[in-house]
């Protein structure tokens, strides 16, 4: 082999070796940091099923609603994080640090209006689940209105947060959330229970202790993005108008595909709360556990969408191709051994959140077919989550309305109404859903159009 072309092959074999080094680096403080985020629901949720069953089973009705309203609000992140990356790759500390001001203050402004849409529309979000009890609307309605004022804490968070793992900080972010934990659990034990002279304030008391968890950690996090030395900084003025604008555009189609998705899965939710108070209870217990698995496919597409963004500014797209491989092939290795454990111990598992027999009854048979779907809902995280790094939020968007929006829905429909398959259905139907989704992306990512998507 020629001399020129032996130097080009090490230089190739040594930009895959850092590649796959920083996707190691990036995931794991990523992966935590999910973790903990959702951790402190989590723990409220434990909380709520120990509380009583009407606490756990309004989860099924506060839970969704707020992660949808929250998503679709917080759309405008995935351009944040695309600019960010971008920035950073390229070496324009300015054009990242406007990125960032712009985000937060949008982050503020649009977490205000969710909160107040959220108080507003209660009756009409309480009649959308007839199958559950008073006692559980009751419930519901408690922690929704304790919730809604902390909404733009909530999105400012998730935009600082994003900003430092576009930027390839991912540490702080973990560190921070586990802090927020810190705070949040004896705070919603306190709450929950009435401890120390405290009266038991049940789901409001786990939606108080989740806003003050998640005060601190805005704190923590403007304080991270002020440092001087980080590798993102919101010191600095102007250019904010000029990188919302283009941080905006991105995230037009992500928008857009944020209330595809979340109108579908609104849906989805109301098949389910019209199978009764304990299929919800039930599915609250299996989501929690899932959501360990989503969550670290998530940190795996954080550090996916990071590299991608990153490699693309500095013009090295095989790179930026490589990466979203590795963080895809080892989310499905990281999520299917959890699988297994879904399929040989389900019982064992759905006692951290409950002890009631009817919701264990309904939720076990249930994880089988979640065990069978994690290979695939791992593919579908990584690539989507890549895809948006690389700025081509418009297959993100076509992906979206087909899996998430038409295939869900039918295919629940048909096994729970027609097959009569009750939960075990709601769950298949999600499972056709993400077979789907890694289809589709499989497809747009080998493609290659995303190289040239513009940011």
């Amino acid at each position: 082999m020629p001399r020129d072309a032996l130097a080009a092959s090490a230089a190739a074999h040594a930009s895959r070796r850092a590649t796959f080094a920083a996707v190691l680096a990036l995931a794991g403080p990523a992966i935590g940091q999910s973790l903990l985020e959702t951790l402190v629901f989590l723990v409220d949720r434990a909380m709520l099923g120990r509380h009583s069953a009407a606490s756990l089973a309004s989860m099924q009705i506060s839970g969704p609603l707020t992660w949808s309203v929250l998503s679709v609000m917080g759309a405008f992140a995935v351009g944040v994080v695309a600019l960010v990356g971008r920035a950073t790759g390229a070496g324009d500390r300015a054009l990242a640090g406007a990125a960032v001001r712009a985000g937060l203050v949008l982050a503020v402004v649009v977490g205000s209006l969710a909160g107040v849409l959220v108080t507003a529309g209660m009756p009409l979000i309480l009649a959308a689940f007839p199958g559950a009890t008073p006692e559980v609307h009751a419930a519901a309605r408690d922690y929704l209105t304790m919730l809604a004022p902390g909404m733009p804490l909530l999105l400012v968070v998730g935009v600082a947060a994003a900003a430092l793992q576009a930027s390839g900080d991912t540490r702080t972010p973990f560190l921070i959330a586990t802090v927020g934990n810190l705070v949040n659990a004896p705070l919603a034990w306190v709450l929950i229970f009435g401890r120390f002279g405290v009266p038991s304030m049940g789901t409001r008391g786990a939606a108080l202790g989740s806003v003050i968890a998640m005060l601190v950690q805005v704190a923590l996090l403007l304080a991270a993005l002020m440092r001087r030395d980080g590798r993102v900084s919101l010191r600095g003025r102007g250019g904010e108008r000029a990188a919302a604008l283009r941080f905006l555009r991105v995230s037009g189609p992500s928008f857009a595909e944020k209330i595809v998705q979340h109108l579908g899965f609104f849906v989805f939710v109301t098949m389910i709360g019209a199978l009764g108070s304990t299929a919800m209870a039930a599915n609250q217990a299996l989501v929690s556990l899932e959501s360990i698995c989503f969550l670290s496919a998530d940190g795996f597409g954080i550090a996916a969408a990071s590299i991608v963004a990153q490699r693309l500014g500095a013009r090295r797209p095989e790179d930026a191709a490589y990466a979203a491989r590795i963080a895809t092939g080892l989310a499905v290795l990281a999520l299917g051994s959890v699988g297994l454990s879904f399929a040989v111990a389900p019982h064992l598992l759905l006692r951290l959140f409950t002890s009631d027999a009817s919701i264990l009854a309904v939720a076990a048979p249930v994880m089988l077919v979640a065990a069978v779907s994690q290979p695939f809902m791992a593919t579908g995280v990584v690539l989507s989550q890549a895809v948006r790094g690389s700025g081509d939020t418009r297959s993100a968007l076509g992906v979206t309305l087909l899996g998430g929006l038409v295939v869900r829905l039918a295919a629940t429909y048909y096994f729970t109404r027609v097959a009569g398959l009750g939960l075990v259905g709601v769950w298949l139907g999600s499972t056709c859903d993400w077979i789907v989704r890694t289809a589709l992306l499989t497809v747009v990512w080998a493609r290659g159009g995303w190289k040239g998507a513009s940011v």
